[in-house]
């Protein structure tokens, strides 16, 4: 027992020189990854069932086609240049869901389900994404807001569009990628008269967007020139009669200034004369 309570008084450094002394290096290790975890570097977390990174074409490449995700996953490397999350169960992409990925150039989100995106979905990267592919999907719409500022070329193929403004707007933000246009097919929730229709040659039509480009915008923009136009007419009309009004006044005549007041005594002498 007094051996047992002087071993007890040791300090951790002196225990662990004793068991190195009594103990094979195999067993060694094996303890101290035991007690002291704490003095050890964490392991990278270990990417999800199905996917992998790898080096392709000299670029680094996060994998996960067909891995049955519901999800955008954790664990993607941060060097990651392309990301592929096709054939997976994604139904929408929450704001900044990439914005750990500072140097992503090409994402693939083709071929899930996907019926809704974040008007941030794809914040932080406005500098570094070149190549989107949301094909095969379940859009019929997307915001505006989630290509402001992207330069990348877009595959919007294969999708249940609505073919409204929005979509034209789009379009605007964003360029096709080659061969992808006549996928751009209007879905069951588009006007009756365009279900069916290839969306392409509908877009530079007036009626997508109201009364001309921009719709609402357009008629903000005219109601603004309205306004203003009525403010200048009323200024106009105030000058042109304060001017008419000083003419008016130059051209009146002077009134004749009364004359001296006629002395009492030059009136007598005047009656004398008489």
């Amino acid at each position: 027992m007094g051996l047992l309570f002087r071993s007890s008084s040791y300090s951790t450094p002196g225990l662990c020189q004793s068991l190195a002394m009594l103990l094979p290096a195999g067993h060694l290790l094996s303890l101290l990854l035991v007690i002291g975890p704490g003095g050890m570097e964490s392991s990278p977390q270990a990417p999800p069932q199905g996917c992998y990174a790898a080096e392709e074409a000299g670029e680094r490449t996060f994998r996960c086609s067909q891995a049955g995700l519901s999800a955008v996953p954790a664990g993607i490397p941060n060097d990651t240049r392309k990301l592929y999350l096709d054939a997976n169960r994604l139904a929408s992409v929450p704001a900044g869901a990439f914005q750990h990925l500072p140097v992503l150039e090409e994402l693939d989100l083709s071929h899930n389900v996907l019926a809704h995106l974040s008007g941030a979905a794809f914040q932080g990267l406005a500098g570094t994404l070149r190549h989107l592919d949301l094909s095969a999907n379940r859009l019929a719409s997307v915001p505006v807001e989630a290509f402001v500022g992207l330069q990348i070329q877009v595959n919007l193929s294969a999708n249940p569009w609505h073919c409204d403004c929005a979509l034209q707007e789009v379009l605007r933000q964003v360029r096709l990628a080659p061969g992808t246009g006549t996928g751009i097919v209007c879905g069951p929730g588009a006007r009756p008269d365009l279900v069916g229709q290839e969306f392409l040659p509908l877009a530079g039509q007036e009626e997508l967007c109201g009364p001309g480009r921009g719709g609402a915008q357009r008629s903000t923009d005219v109601a603004l020139l309205v306004t203003m136009g009525g403010w200048l007419a009323l200024v106009g009309a105030y000058l042109a009669h304060y001017l008419w009004q000083n003419r008016e006044e130059t051209r009146r005549p002077l009134k004749q200034a009364p004359g001296p007041p006629v002395r009492s005594e030059d009136s007598s002498t005047l009656s004398t004369m008489v």
